[in-house]
């Protein structure tokens, strides 16, 4: 029997009042309890000498920190986006590998969609979902902004999309100094355009590969449910890791751009005469 391709659009499986609880939401909350779970036995046996998962998981942060200093070259921006960066990383990393689990996107209850009684998956990879990756699109993206406000001041952050500031200083030099300033200004205005390009090819990029991968297994599901997926099952684990990997760098790319102060020419030209 063939299985049917999943929809864009994560199924609800139940409501909580008119809060509609959908599948993939179901595996997301998964992998929250899971983290929570992981953290709470952290916390109760925390030793000196780590051992077994304690240990384990001071290797993984240490790792990622290692990693995360290859871009920001300062440990103590390190230590400031890691929750961010690791976090991000961790939750997309188990969301995308609890998609394999045996079950997702076959098991299900039968409900009344589309005027038909159909089987609807409980289960169904978080990412697979648009609502889940804009979502943390967005929190990366206006994280960014609101750390590079805090860290440079309003004005200078502001400074590199809108250059007021610039173009007024240009007009008492005159010359060179002006064109350079409105050259300068518009492409300010391309920054901002690419904040949102920002949002897409974050959010796109990780649904599409996620929802991909969901369509091939159940499509090779379909034909020979044995063996035949076992390969893609493996190529999936390793595409989870990946994309886990791209979104959770960019964001730090992201953080570590928007906390670095731009220098204007006639700051680089005071600071280097001649």
């Amino acid at each position: 029997m063939l299985y049917a391709l999943p929809p864009l659009v994560a199924e609800p499986i139940f409501y909580i009042q008119s809060f509609p609880v959908t599948n993939a939401y179901i595996n997301s909350t998964i992998a929250v309890v899971l983290f929570l779970i992981a953290g709470f036995l952290l916390r109760k046996k925390t030793a000196m000498i780590p051992r077994g998962f304690q240990n384990f998981s001071e290797a993984v942060i240490e790792f990622m920190l290692s990693y995360i200093d290859q871009v920001t070259h300062d440990r103590k921006k390190s230590l400031k986006f890691f929750p961010v960066v690791g976090g991000l990383f961790l939750f997309i990393l188990v969301s995308n590998w609890l998609g394999l689990i045996p079950g997702t996107g076959s098991i299900g209850r039968y409900l009344l969609m589309h005027g038909e009684i159909e089987l609807i998956p409980l289960l169904r990879p978080a990412n697979s979902d648009l609502n889940m990756t804009v979502a943390m699109a967005v929190f990366a993206v206006v994280l960014s902004h609101i750390l590079g406000v805090a860290t440079i001041g309003f004005f200078k952050y502001a400074n590199k999309f809108i250059k007021l500031g610039d173009l007024y200083k240009s007009f008492g030099k005159g010359g060179i100094s002006i064109m350079t300033a409105v050259i300068e200004f518009f492409v300010g205005f391309l920054e901002i355009i690419s904040e949102v390009a920002k949002l897409v090819s974050l959010s796109f990029r990780l649904f599409g590969n996620i929802f991909a991968g969901e369509v091939l297994l159940t499509v090779l599901a379909g034909l020979i449910a044995y063996f035949l997926p076992l390969p893609f099952m493996f190529l999936e684990l390793l595409v989870g890791l990946i994309q886990a990997l791209v979104f959770s760098m960019l964001t730090l790319v992201y953080l570590t751009i928007a906390t670095t102060p731009v220098v204007s020419h006639e700051e680089h030209a005071e600071a280097h005469p001649g």
